[in-house]
């Protein structure tokens, strides 16, 4: 099988855990620091709060920002699912924005045919690590008083207008599962430049407590319980996977994005498919490499699933690219607008294998295979 993503683990991640199991300290501590510090440097952002994953940093930076029942919550229904249930878990309704058909990203356009009386707050996906226009953006919720929160579990290393990803967010949110640039196995981070958030957001993952087990140590001090919170903690095994792994950020990125020029060099005659194409002045992690396959007379998304077929009989590890959210069982029945643009993407989107060890022969017997597919259906 040629997987779709594989990890870039080496003795180094090894070395940092086996240190981390001798020292004897294994839940949130040191080494969660040290994560959070190079979060931190990365993003420019002034502060970062790593949690057990992205879906639990959602829920937090909706939380710390007031969101709750009775708010609307504008998100791209084109996102992975847990764009939207983080809205409900929150105990706010989502509302879903369509997405432009170039991008797989949603618009000022689209957010402002979605936005209600009610839209209090705005997340907007930064999609296969693709930026969004963050000013367009950022002035609309702004200009009607909404908080923006990016939803950036695909983007660490990725660049908009030369700055990284969060620089400038109120709230961003990383994701560092196993399909993510960066990974730790599970695990999230929430980055704000509002230090009174970060204290919060500090104090909710872990229980509400005011203070962590790592500043009582070694005193007589005693932690309380301002208010009610999660357990949305990160171990110190984890971090210090991701201390390693965002120290190799920078080749990690540069390899990713040699896989998909490599793959845009095989598909360039290749009329069948259209590859993503991030904007120019924009830098691109090379988080997933999607493609939209052209649809034919059938049911929207056949022809795509014709092709992944093929793919995955030949033990290539594709996926379809991104789903659609109100498409899915549990959110089929929320009320929501026309999504033409979703539903496209949804129904065409193809992601193909990009990792680290893929070689020339592998990336060739891909874009071989799937040309095969799509002459047969």
């Amino acid at each position: 099988m040629i997987p779709i993503i594989q990890p870039v683990f080496g003795p180094d991640e090894l070395a940092a855990v086996a240190d981390v199991l001798r020292s004897g300290w294994v839940v949130q501590g040191p080494r969660v620091l040290a994560f959070e510090h190079a979060i931190a440097q990365e993003t420019g952002a002034a502060h970062a709060v790593v949690v057990s994953s992205a879906t639990a940093g959602l829920h937090l930076a909706l939380h710390v920002a007031g969101i709750g029942p009775g708010d609307d919550v504008v998100v791209p229904s084109l996102s992975f699912i847990a764009t939207t249930n983080a809205v409900w878990m929150a105990g706010a309704n989502p509302v879903f924005a369509d997405v432009a058909p170039d991008m797989p990203n949603v618009s000022v356009q689209t957010l402002q045919q979605a936005w209600t009386p009610q839209t209090r707050a705005v997340i907007a996906v930064h999609q296969l690590g693709v930026p969004f226009d963050r000013a367009g953006i950022a002035a609309l919720c702004a200009a009607r008083g909404a908080v923006l929160i990016e939803d950036a579990a695909c983007a660490m290393g990725s660049r908009y207008r030369g700055e990284a990803i969060a620089h400038s967010a109120a709230l961003a949110v990383f994701s560092f599962h196993p399909r993510k640039v960066v990974t730790t196995g599970e695990g999230g981070a929430v980055v704000t430049n509002r230090p009174d958030w970060a204290d919060r957001l500090q104090r909710l993952r872990q229980h509400g407590m005011t203070l962590a087990a790592d500043r009582r140590h070694g005193t007589s001090a005693v932690e309380a319980y301002a208010e009610p919170g999660w357990n949305y903690r990160m171990t110190d095994l984890q971090a210090a996977i991701g201390v390693v792994q965002m120290g190799r950020l920078a080749a990690i990125v540069a390899r990713r994005r040699q896989v998909a020029a490599r793959y845009d060099e095989l598909l360039a005659d290749c009329w069948d498919v259209a590859p993503l194409q991030p904007h120019r002045d924009d830098t691109w992690n090379a988080q997933t490499y999607c493609l939209c396959v052209a649809p034919d007379t059938r049911a929207a998304g056949m022809r795509r699933d014709a092709v992944l077929g093929l793919l995955q009989a030949r033990a290539i590890g594709a996926r379809r690219g991104i789903l659609a959210a109100h498409l899915e069982p549990a959110w089929r029945d929320h009320p929501r607008g026309p999504l033409p643009c979703s539903e496209a993407w949804a129904g065409q989107s193809l992601a193909l294998p990009v990792h680290e060890h893929l070689s020339d022969e592998e990336q060739r017997y891909i874009v071989a295979t799937l040309r095969e597919g799509l002459a047969t259906v």
